[in-house]
């Protein structure tokens, strides 16, 4: 692994279920973190734990939209794809967000809990 460059370091961050799992066990995940001096504990565990929206967004995408459903042949071909793929998601969701019928109505509302856990530096 290489070393941070100048101005930055690593951190290593723990994150420990609250509740246990079906085994009775308290699960930990580590997070190797890189990022400048000086950034406090809050703000990494801020983006740390933004990491479960963008893959609920992602796992959405791929349910609602089609993200998922290419071949890939050609890069650019490829890219087209998930880029409308990703433009029609995020009209959905903007639709779904300032209209209260189209946000009763969405079938890609999500559902799933938020995951209980603990942040530990």
């Amino acid at each position: 692994m290489s070393e941070a460059g100048p101005g930055w370091g690593r951190w290593l961050l723990a994150r420990r279920s609250l509740a246990p799992n079906a085994k009775g066990e308290l699960e930990t995940a580590y997070y190797l973190c890189g990022a400048p001096i000086g950034t406090s504990d809050d703000e990494l565990i801020q983006v740390a734990g933004a990491r479960w929206a963008v893959e609920d967004c992602f796992q959405t995408a791929k349910t609602e939209v089609g993200l998922d459903q290419y071949q890939v042949r050609r890069f650019d071909a490829w890219y087209r794809h998930i880029t409308l793929a990703l433009l029609a998601h995020t009209y959905l969701a903007v639709t779904a967000a300032i209209s209260p019928k189209a946000l009763a109505a969405a079938s890609f509302h999500s559902h799933s809990a938020r995951s209980d856990v603990s942040w530990q530096t």
